[in-house]
């Protein structure tokens, strides 16, 4: 036996893709981190080129990953611990650094109770399958990132028992509502907090207040979720997301150390019921190995960090960096899409004229991320860049200059 003939069915159906605009490039490899020096905040090398590139493509929007005393918690913990956990969380492979964050993360978001998973991908589709039965009713925005798409999808829940609403259309998630089948014991709204490539949020005071309005109607209520991944440690005040920054707290939060916070793992936080109930039910919990006593040490100084004064000044300059950019686009006459979190996407509109920038950008020492029809509407062609605690007022100006001269 082989996989001769399913590779030449494989490699048809990946034709197929860079057929249709949808195939992935080859991945770019980081070869190195260069620390900030000067008037210049960190710059990266890649395998196979000479120039230092200025990353505006990275998640990090604290530029916590490189600093020193998350590296050393790592450390230390993995010293003490070792590297993995050999068990899943039911078979010994709870360490007290895992009990600890979890306290942690309901602490910072103002929850009973939390739980820990791989990514935020995996909390989504575990808290699908925990809090749906044949009677519950999902509701979605229309832009919501693909794990809460994938988590619908594994509910176990009939496709009439689902509903998507207009993006951020507050009349249309009432309509959603309004037609939920009178059967239904307990809807479930869901949706980011932050919209990954627009910036945008999700403005979770309006969403709560429409759906108490409609909580009675339910024997176990209208559950309000937000998956704040890319809001949680960038967003608001005191850096607690999309919440913060609506001053309205959802049912339940999900969201993610890999952003904001630079490590990796996701986590779910709720009322004390609801996550046992994880614990009990969730697939994507229980079946697997948790993260690294590694990952949970730096997360919680992540954290601690971020509810700190150190946290508050890069917050500010994350903060003042995004206004920079924002207003070095109005300056030159260029379209966005407004909001102050720091993903900033550039419509372009063009396919053609995309690819040309991002390359530009690239031999500049500049990385972006485009995106392009089909993966986008044609007209809605965009380049959307993530600003970082790191940089500085000076990469900011030498990016923005760049942008005027194509």
């Amino acid at each position: 036996m082989s996989t001769n003939k399913l590779d030449i069915s494989l490699t048809g159906e990946l034709e197929a893709l860079k057929q249709e605009g949808r195939a992935k490039a080859p991945e770019r490899i980081i070869e190195q981190y260069i620390p900030p020096a000067g008037k210049s905040g960190p710059r990266y090398t890649l395998v196979g080129s000479d120039k230092k590139f200025i990353r505006l493509n990275s998640n990090s929007y604290l530029s916590l990953s490189n600093h020193k005393e998350l590296v050393a918690e790592a450390d230390r913990a993995t010293q003490k611990f070792g590297v993995g956990p050999g068990a899943v969380r039911f078979i010994d492979g709870t360490f007290i650094l895992h009990d600890r964050l979890e306290k942690r993360v309901a602490k910072f978001v103002k929850k009973p109770g939390a739980k820990i998973f791989n990514s935020a991908y995996t909390a989504n589709c575990g808290l699908a399958l925990t809090i749906s039965n044949k009677n519950t009713h999902w509701i979605g925005d229309q832009l919501n990132h693909n794990s809460i798409i994938r988590a619908m999808r594994i509910s176990n829940i009939p496709s009439i028992n689902k509903s998507i609403f207009k993006h951020n259309d507050m009349a249309d998630l009432k309509r959603c509502l309004e037609q939920v089948d009178t059967g239904i014991e307990r809807v479930v709204v869901i949706f980011d907090g932050i919209f990954s490539m627009r910036g945008d949020y999700a403005p979770i005071h309006k969403i709560n207040a429409i759906c108490r309005a409609y909580d009675s109607k339910f024997k176990d209520g209208v559950i309000t979720v937000v998956d704040d991944s890319h809001g949680m440690g960038a967003y608001g005040d005191t850096g607690r997301g999309t919440s913060d920054f609506c001053n309205a707290l959802p049912d339940i939060i999900v969201g993610t150390f890999g952003k904001a916070f630079g490590v990796n793992g996701g986590f779910i936080a709720a009322s004390s019921p609801v996550i046992e109930a994880v614990r009990q039910k969730a697939d994507t919990y229980i079946y697997t190995n948790p993260l690294s006593v590694a990952d949970c040490a730096a997360a919680i100084k992540a954290i601690d960090i971020c509810d700190s004064n150190e946290g508050l000044a890069l917050l500010k300059n994350l903060k003042e960096r995004t206004a920079q950019f924002r207003q070095g686009l109005e300056r030159l006459g260029k379209e966005s899409i407004d909001g102050p979190h720091p993903v900033v996407p550039l419509m372009v509109r063009d396919t053609p004229k995309t690819h040309d920038l991002v390359k530009y950008l690239f031999d500049h020492g500049v990385l972006v991320v485009g995106l392009t029809f089909p993966v986008v509407p044609k007209g809605d062609e965009t380049i959307r860049f993530q600003i970082n605690a790191c940089h500085t007022s000076a990469d900011i100006e030498y990016v923005i200059g760049l942008l005027d001269k194509p």
